[in-house]
């Protein structure tokens, strides 16, 4: 599974999502321009030490993903769908595709995809989740539908609670 962020602007957001990806063997692609360098400290502080442990791939441009990706699926998260993620039949290799924090995906790329558009449904009064909130809902999904591939089934350290 690959989790694809289009020009993130909050390193916190970032390595939030990094560490998610570390942990979830999913591979994250980073596209430019950032919001923040990549040895910022607020980006390393929020991935602790998993960093080692996530695939980060640093694309120019979202053109390069969709070239490098051609044969995968592709699925848009944004507010502007009427589709619910939970509908998406997810397979192994699939690219979730999220904005930046402030506009979220660019609209020629919602208006290019609308039937790979899907959203998380809240209310209407609220207008966004927090952006690693986000990835972190629909990549769980993902892994459910999947069935958690080569994940620990079971806690850390239980034998030592004793």
């Amino acid at each position: 599974m690959h989790i694809v962020m289009v020009e993130p602007e909050i390193p916190g957001n970032t390595g939030n999502i990094a560490r998610l990806c570390a942990a979830n063997h999913i591979v994250l692609h980073l596209v430019k321009p950032l919001g923040f360098s990549l040895d910022d400290k607020h980006l390393k502080r929020a991935g602790l030490d998993y960093w080692p442990l996530v695939d980060v791939q640093v694309h120019e441009n979202f053109d390069e993903v969709l070239e490098k990706y051609k044969d995968h699926r592709f699925f848009y998260l944004t507010t502007k769908s009427e589709q619910c993620y939970a509908d998406i039949q997810f397979q192994e290799e699939d690219l979730l595709v999220f904005g930046r924090e402030t506009k979220g995906l660019p609209e020629s790329l919602l208006k290019q995809y609308p039937e790979s558009c899907f959203r998380i449904p809240m209310v209407d009064r609220a207008r966004s989740l927090n952006l690693s909130n986000a990835v972190a809902i629909v990549s769980y999904e993902a892994l459910r539908q999947l069935r958690f591939p080569n994940m620990a089934r079971g806690g850390i350290g239980i034998a030592n609670l004793k």
